[in-house]
């Protein structure tokens, strides 16, 4: 018999239960035969999104340790669902900064179209003068007195899907007055509303899946603010350790991802293969293999809470090794892996595999990769300081009222 696990609620869970509370659903709810969306809202309502979730949350109050055990239910039923990447930042960062942020009234109005995949989100976190920098941002929310609303004013650039939102992860300055980590706080803008304007940025690739959003006198109700006001880094903080776990710690099989295509494509062309190229992908696919069962570790370490500085670590290793994996492909292949023959200025397919696309396409989309989700540079200070403990950076405008630095 599995020794139980104490959930949220005080219930007692073992991997027995939950696989029966799955099998109880199944049977009255048949992913073969639902649309995915009917599907989706069933699992959320039966507790079945995320099983560590409260109950009426879309979860159990179950251990998070057990999840893979719901998985593997739902897999064996038939019920796996494409997750187009419209909707990675809806899933990997709004759901888990709601649930530890957000009123009950908010997770009750956002979770459930959120993982039926009904509404896509975006994140609002980036400005041209405040990439690394996060804090530095200036985009200003100023409470309106006469309806409690925030009005917001600023720019947002680099922003992934915000074309498809719904909803956006705003941080926003709300008082210059205060040094630039303390003066900061969170919202959920409606990506629909009055003053919003997304516009296209276009990649080396040809494709626009990035943004600028500009924010003119976009009113907030203060209902749609996560956590209190000023509190705004601490929130962000939440969102920006999900993110380097959805990121770098993404479950793969072994020779998943791009590791796995140009092995395959090794195996296929044995004319051009030489004992240096060899022995350099011998050493990457090593190297692939040791983060994929880090981030596992990350991964079944994540049951006992919310995410930390570690992730920052198999971020910096995914953004590393996928940049040099492509570049091999493109030693081994020579001219054919160049070969990229659509430059079209056009939104991605957000529903087309990665697998697909050729290698010339990967070599240039991975070098996006050391920037996005944070810096390479950024995430190495807090491996060093927050995981090994080394002595902090000096910083002089740490105290430093915002409106006083220079911009």
């Amino acid at each position: 018999m599995t020794k139980p696990q104490n959930g949220r609620d005080g219930k007692s869970w073992t991997p027995e239960l939950v696989r029966s509370t799955a099998r109880r659903f199944l049977a009255e709810n048949d992913p073969r035969g639902m649309d995915s969306t009917a599907f989706l809202s069933a699992r959320y309502d039966a507790g079945l999104a995320w099983i560590h979730f409260p109950p009426g949350c879309g979860g159990l109050g179950a251990p998070r340790a057990l999840q893979p055990v719901l998985d593997a239910e739902l897999e064996a039923a038939g019920a796996v669902v494409d997750s187009p990447s419209t909707f990675v930042i809806a899933l990997g960062m709004a759901a888990p900064v709601l649930i530890a942020w957000g009123t009950q009234d908010q997770k009750q109005r956002f979770l459930r179209p959120l993982f039926a995949r009904q509404e896509a989100w975006c994140q609002l976190f980036s400005e041209p003068g405040a990439g690394s920098d996060l804090a530095a941002l200036g985009t200003r929310a100023v409470p309106d007195p006469a309806t409690g609303d925030w009005v917001v004013d600023g720019q947002k650039v680099w922003t992934s899907h915000a074309h498809e939102a719904r909803w956006g992860l705003l941080l926003a300055r709300t008082d210059p007055a205060l040094p630039k980590h303390q003066g900061l706080t969170y919202f959920v803008v409606d990506m629909t509303a009055p003053g919003v304007e997304v516009r296209p940025l276009r990649q080396a690739t040809g494709e626009a899946e990035f943004n600028e959003v500009f924010l003119t006198a976009v009113r907030v109700p203060d209902s749609h603010r996560l956590g209190e006001v000023g509190e705004g880094w601490k929130v962000a903080g939440t969102t920006l350790m999900n993110e380097r776990v959805a990121i770098g710690a993404d479950p793969l099989p072994r020779e998943g991802g791009m590791i796995g295509k140009l092995a395959d494509a090794w195996r296929a062309r044995p004319e051009l293969r030489t004992p240096g190229l060899h022995a350099t992908l011998v050493r990457q696919w090593v190297d692939a293999e040791a983060l994929r069962l880090t981030a596992e570790r990350l991964r079944q370490g994540l049951a006992v809470g919310q995410p930390g500085p570690e992730g920052s670590a198999t971020k910096i290793a995914f953004a590393r090794l996928n940049q040099k994996v492509s570049g091999l492909a493109l030693d081994f292949l020579g001219e054919e892996g160049l070969r990229y023959d659509d430059w079209t200025f056009r939104r991605p397919d957000p529903g087309r595999d990665i697998a697909e696309r050729s290698f010339g396409y990967l070599y240039l989309r991975s070098k996006g990769l050391s920037i996005e989700g944070g810096t390479t540079e950024v995430l190495r200070t807090i491996v060093a300081e927050r995981v090994l403990g080394l002595p902090q950076d000096v910083r002089t405008d740490k105290h430093t009222p915002w409106k006083d630095l220079p911009r």
